[in-house]
């Protein structure tokens, strides 16, 4: 799957790609789904949410520029695979995730695949997670319309938010950089996320 969906896209970090290749996908995906764990697509895990194809996942994760240590929030927690992936590279690891039911089925996925410390949160992704900023690195897996302020607030002075921003399938995917002036966008590619959406749901 690495190198036939991931690297001969163009994604080059060796810290990203040997990540990829130890984050065993199939445990994030459900059962009904298991045989397409390796394939290059997003798949449905249930509560109107999927999990992002690997090719985004390896190319999100590279955009972040991490580092051993680094504070990472991710806002989506979903399966718990970016979680994962994100941990596998020595990330300080913060999840959140709107929907309750998919906060268990991501500590157990996570638990099982061995990733047990990480922190999840119900909670509304909108607002993130401020008691623990400043994040070094914030990537959002589902698109709001337009990047929420609080989530800017949130970053470290360089720190960068990786997100898909627009309207419901089409979506541009950019990333932003705090600086000590405004903030830096700039624009990557097309993708297609499920919406953000406000609030929790039990």
């Amino acid at each position: 799957m690495v190198d036939d969906t991931i690297v001969a896209r163009g994604v080059t970090d060796p810290g990203v790609l040997a990540a990829m290749r130890r984050v065993e996908r199939h445990r994030f995906v459900p059962a009904s789904q298991r045989g397409l764990a390796y394939a290059d697509m997003a798949l449905p895990i249930g509560h109107d949410a999927t999990i992002s194809q690997p090719y985004v996942v390896a190319l999100m994760t590279e955009l972040a520029g991490l580092r051993p240590g680094d504070r990472v929030l991710e806002i989506g927690t979903g399966s718990g695979y970016q979680a994962a992936v994100l941990a596998e590279l020595g990330a300080d690891v913060y999840s959140v995730e709107r929907v309750a039911a998919l906060v268990e089925q991501a500590r157990e996925n996570l638990r099982e695949a061995g990733y047990p410390a990480l922190r999840i949160r119900h909670a509304d992704g909108y607002l993130g997670w401020p008691e623990a900023a400043p994040f070094q690195a914030i990537l959002l897996t589902a698109a709001p319309a337009e990047i929420p302020s609080a989530l800017v607030d949130q970053l470290a002075e360089g720190g960068r938010l990786i997100a898909p921003v627009g309207e419901r399938w089409r979506q541009t995917l950019v990333v932003i950089t705090r600086t000590e002036r405004d903030p830096v966008e700039r624009s990557i590619c097309e993708v297609a996320f499920v919406p953000m959406l406000a609030g929790v749901r039990e």
